[in-house]
């Protein structure tokens, strides 16, 4: 692994620097107390394909370092839990005449989502690479395997499926052409391809650039996708997009000629083309904004702590951690970072090693909550309204507006 000399998508060198954060450490490395200083770092740069337009990171941080067991969990936001409700309930009507209708989830996690699926009455089959999350699902009655999806994986089961979801893990997969291929053969012959992706036109519009991490090799428009799948047998027929996790999209797929390319699709590609959100201008446009957002962040934190105020994180989420290690925001500034998810319990944060706490085991209330899961803010700002209503401030250092 490490720097790479082609585009991941479609294998040309001309690769040109499009945003450099640095060197960063893996942003989901949340440090147990014997590691902190000891964390390793790794570019975090962004190139962008002259050939084919995809963005994507110039370095590759092994799979078995970053997924093969994570803190991540699915099911700890009822936002995302609803999203991933409202997704099963379409695709059941899209196979109204179907009775014995199964789905395949890649990168399953917990099984948030297949819960949903089964209780619409479909059998469910998971494949998720961390073997702690693996067990949760298991655990929770939703068949999942503990692999890395890949062709011969695919291969291996046996069966085609209705439907194969991928919900905010498409972006991840160093086995990129391997896992298409795979999808492509263990799909039905009008099955449909669900794949949901941090939309990067969407980034480029509201500066939510703490999205760029490791974890995220690739950062698809819808168009850039579309030019990965055709070159595997697929297409997009059909988009919508999404609030979830800061604003994504999520594309519709068959095999080519299987289903009519929609309206909606059709609208949302020449929007693209309108807006040149697949050229390397908009790219460098973001880079220079990134530097006024972090001057306006620092600005207010240093004025809240010349105040005497108490900041708090709130969340501990793995794009958080681009944001504080580019921003340089350490313990300076936040005494800890407030997380639901227990499997962050007495951890540390990568690089800027600020200390995870469990939200109902806080003692203290501080004065400013500076919020790292911004994607929720909705859900967090309707939890504390209490909070809010005794002056205890919530600023958001990105702030989409169509999220508000």
């Amino acid at each position: 692994m490490g720097l790479i000399t082609k585009c991941r998508v479609c294998d040309s060198s001309k690769l040109q620097m499009a945003i450099d954060l640095g060197d960063q450490p893996w942003g989901n490395h949340f440090l147990k107390p014997d590691e902190v200083g000891r964390e390793p770092k790794y570019p975090l740069q962004v190139v962008w394909c002259q050939d084919c337009h995809a963005a994507q990171l110039n370095f590759t941080v092994p799979k078995e370092v970053m997924f093969g067991d994570h803190t991540y969990l699915s099911g700890v936001t009822k936002t995302l839990s609803a999203h991933f409700m409202q997704e099963a309930v379409l695709m059941d009507a899209c196979f109204p005449k179907s009775t014995d209708k199964c789905v395949l989830d890649i990168g399953s996690n917990d099984g948030t989502q297949l819960k949903q699926y089964k209780a619409l009455g479909w059998s469910v089959l998971g494949v998720e690479s961390s073997k702690t999350t693996a067990l949760i699902a298991n655990v929770a009655g939703i068949p999942t395997v503990n692999e890395f999806f890949n062709l011969e994986v695919g291969r291996k089961m046996g069966k085609k499926f209705d439907v194969i979801n991928a919900a905010g893990v498409f972006y991840h997969l160093e086995e990129l052409h391997s896992i298409t291929d795979a999808i492509r053969e263990s799909l039905k012959a009008d099955g449909i391809f669900s794949v949901q992706f941090m939309y990067m036109k969407h980034v480029l519009e509201n500066l939510t650039f703490d999205q760029i991490y490791h974890e995220h090799l690739l950062y698809y428009n819808l168009a850039t996708l579309q030019r990965l799948l055709e070159r595997h047998g697929l297409e997009i027929f059909d988009s919508h997009f999404s609030q979830s996790h800061g604003g994504s999209v999520v594309a519709y797929a068959c095999h080519k000629g299987a289903r009519p390319p929609s309206a909606k699709f059709k609208a949302m590609l020449a929007d693209e083309e309108r807006t040149g959100c697949n050229t390397l201008e908009a790219y460098k446009e973001l880079a220079k904004k990134i530097e006024e957002v972090k001057a306006n962040n620092l600005a207010f934190l240093k004025k809240a702590k010349a105040a005497g105020k108490r900041i708090y994180g709130m969340g501990a989420p793995v794009k958080g951690n681009t944001l504080l290690n580019y921003f340089g925001i350490g313990t300076q500034y936040l005494d800890v970072l407030v997380e639901k998810n227990r499997l962050r319990k007495g951890l540390i944060s990568p690089g800027m090693h600020i200390p995870v706490v469990i939200e109902d085991e806080l003692t203290v209330t501080p004065d400013v909550y500076y919020v790292l899961a911004w994607n929720f803010k909705k859900e967090i700002l309707a939890n504390n309204a209490e909070l809010i209503r005794k002056g205890v401030e919530f600023y958001f250092p990105l702030d989409p507006k169509d999220l508000a």
